[in-house]
């Protein structure tokens, strides 16, 4: 039987992917929200977690932020778009 809850490697969008990277870090993966605005070249992604989970994406001294958002860079060239990733508290 195969795992269905994983994604298949080519099949996400940039908005997806941060949410299955994010829901992958936090102790309460259902107060994950991600918006994305996109425009022609460029797309704004949103992420909001809950208050507790904070942490948990920013890391220490941003390192797990800075990780997703060089991880978000690599697949926004694949699609040749820009991206930014915004944390919200």
């Amino acid at each position: 039987m195969t795992d269905t809850t994983a994604p298949v490697p080519g099949s996400l969008g940039v908005k997806d992917l941060v949410e299955y990277m994010a829901k992958a870090l936090v102790d309460i993966p259902e107060e994950v929200a991600v918006n994305e605005i996109s425009g022609e070249q460029t797309s704004v992604i949103s992420l909001k977690v809950s208050k507790s989970d904070l942490g948990k994406i920013i890391g220490k001294q941003g390192r797990t932020a800075r990780a997703m958002r060089t991880i978000l860079t690599a697949a926004s060239t694949k699609i040749r778009k820009r991206s930014h990733l915004d944390i919200l508290e």
